[in-house]
């Protein structure tokens, strides 16, 4: 039973991982969708504006149409007929995402489509809009044929469904794998033991919600607070996980969750189902309210998609705050604002508020006095352990705000008979209130350092003596200071960020930045495999043909923990 649970949970992950990465769109009218979904579903991801599916399937196709031989390994060994059912369907899936006109066709999918992920307590509901509902059973009748595993035919207030169970023969916790199709709307979700008779007619969509989310204000509210343009919209609702676990009625996932201990003879959330922890952990959650993901702005064609995105972790908490906020530090304009770099991390601390602000948060626990048994104890795990001990370590580098590094292209020359690195173009900084002094403290910890002199403005230093690269190697790296930053830097473009710093004053502006440009990094290394006849592990080849560059941020704003991304992809020409 636990297996065949953990299963599911995959099953679920899995889904709401792909819807989720897809939302696209909301309007701010009230969807029909919505009045089948409960206010208190812990989880909800919807695009409910149509989605250029086919379009944005062109512009990424590449990207998937190769993977390990192995991938299915695993499954392909297995005798078991559910997991040849499965097999079947990842393949077709893989295999359609050769082009947008395969992927559609072969899902009956319209070329613009909505789709939606929630939960009905715990049993999760994917829904999406279908053109041709036959080419959906052709799939599953596919994979029937393939596997042996076979369906049974059910029906619930005159709406025909098929259920493949999950669980082993004659396990009296069932669980089984539906799917629906009904006014061009596909619903796949489970049934278990555990659910209450009309579940299914709600996750069907035959049964509205007497308190659903189209009432509730809640996506309104999300768009309102976090600046969302309605594009996307979704969230994980804290307080109902809370509620869920600390009381045995407080909302339909707390129902299901009692039934299923019921039925497995043994309460996993017995000891926090307390009036105690639920009061405590209510308030906790209170602060700490959901993480909500929105759309900023989108753009897809045939040839390329582009896509902003951020997720807040929402907090009332404002003593965590601003500490939180006080830890902020510096991440320079060449890693902030920079797309032609192949790789770069911007990581902003400011030293000196590292020890303050974790005191602060640390005492901010430990304060209330806690009556649940499970806080109490970790109160006591806390309280043997303090951050001001990080003191220590942090008082040299006190007046440091942040550490950079970008590598900002390179290339292989074209000698085939001896293939050598030709350029590189790199930069790290370490962004400081008095760079110079800092080098100094730092010298007595490494002699080969000792004789070299820093000043800002000052002549550059030739650090290729402490680098032992074959001559080969087009690298020579330099040494400066620029203002209020240290730096290392090889490279013409390299030494121009190096100069571009000194008029960089310091400012708290984030936490951390990452960008990657995967066909920028992996090109030059394929080419160069090429020429010097090396093989390559299959992993690198199947990104041959990537043309993606991502981008990822955290900050925090009054609202919450933020983290943002920004994804670009492009169809790649090629000549082979």
């Amino acid at each position: 039973m636990k297996k065949i649970l953990i299963a599911a949970a995959v099953i679920a992950t899995g889904a709401a991982g792909y819807w989720v990465s897809q939302d696209m769109g909301s309007n701010g009218e009230q969807n029909a969708i919505l009045t089948y979904v409960p206010a208190d579903t812990p989880v909800f991801s919807g695009q409910l504006t149509p989605f250029p599916i086919k379009a944005y399937i062109n512009s990424v196709a590449q990207s998937y149409q190769n993977y390990p031989d192995d991938m299915f390994a695993e499954l392909e060994e297995s005798d078991d007929a559910r997991a040849k059912f499965m097999l079947s369907l990842t393949q077709t899936y893989m295999e359609s995402l050769e082009s947008g006109d395969k992927f559609i066709s072969t899902f009956g999918l319209p070329e613009q489509m909505r789709s939606y992920f929630y939960s009905l307590g715990l049993l999760p509901v994917v829904k999406l809009e279908v053109e041709k509902p036959d080419a959906i059973w052709a799939v599953l009748d596919k994979a029937e044929k393939e596997s042996g595993f076979t369906h049974e035919k059910k029906s619930i207030k005159g709406q025909e469904y098929r259920a493949y169970t999950l669980t082993d023969p004659g396990e009296p916790e069932a669980i089984s794998l539906l799917f629906s199709i009904s006014k061009g709307i596909l619903t796949v979700t489970l049934d278990s033991a555990f659910n209450q008779p009309e579940t299914v007619a709600t996750a069907l969509g035959l049964a509205p919600v007497t308190n659903s989310l189209a009432d509730s204000g809640i996506l309104q509210d999300i768009m309102k607070t976090h600046g969302f343009n309605g594009d996307g919209i979704g969230y994980i609702n804290h307080q109902e996980l809370i509620k869920a676990i600390t009381t045995t009625d407080g909302n339909q996932l707390a129902r299901q969750l009692t039934a299923l201990a019921e039925l497995e003879g043994e309460d996993p959330f017995a000891i926090v189902r307390s009036n105690e922890c639920h009061t405590e952990l209510s308030a906790m959650a209170a602060n700490w309210p959901r993480t909500v993901f929105g759309v900023s702005n989108v753009s897809i064609s045939d040839t390329q998609s582009h896509m902003e995105l951020a997720t807040i972790v929402e907090s009332k908490n404002q003593v965590m705050l601003d500490a939180l906020s006080s830890m902020r530090g510096f991440i320079p304009e060449y890693i902030r604002n920079n797309n032609d770099s192949v790789f770069s991390m911007g990581l902003g601390i400011d030293v000196s508020q590292l020890v303050p602000a974790l005191t602060s948060i640390w005492d901010d626990m430990l304060t209330p006095q806690y009556q649940c048994v499970v806080l109490q104890e970790v109160q006591e795990e806390m309280s043997g352990q303090s951050p001001a001990m990080l003191g220590m370590f942090t008082g040299m580098v006190n007046g440091v705000k942040g550490v950079a590094v970008s590598l900002i292209g390179y290339k292989f020359s074209d000698d085939q008979d001896n293939p050598a690195l030709d350029s590189l173009d790199a930069i790290i900084s370490l962004s400081t209130e008095n760079p110079s002094m800092l080098f100094n403290m730092l010298k007595p910890f490494a002699p080969e350092l000792a004789d070299i002199q820093l000043a800002d403005g000052g002549e550059a230093v030739d650090l290729s003596y402490l680098l032992p690269l074959p001559p080969e190697f087009a690298i020579k790296p330099m040494m400066a200071v620029k203002g209020d930053h240290l730096v290392i830097y090889t490279g013409k473009v390299g030494e121009e960020k190096a100069n571009d710093l000194a008029n960089e004053a310091l400012s708290n502006n984030g936490l951390f930045s990452l960008a990657v440009d995967y066909g920028k990094m992996l090109t030059p290394v394929i080419t160069f495999a090429e020429m010097s006849g090396e093989p390559l592990p299959e992993e690198l080849l199947m990104m041959e043909d990537y043309n993606m560059q991502a981008k990822m941020g955290i900050d925090i704003n009054p609202t919450g923990i933020i983290f943002d991304s920004i994804v670009d992809s492009k169809v790649t020409v090629t000549t082979k």
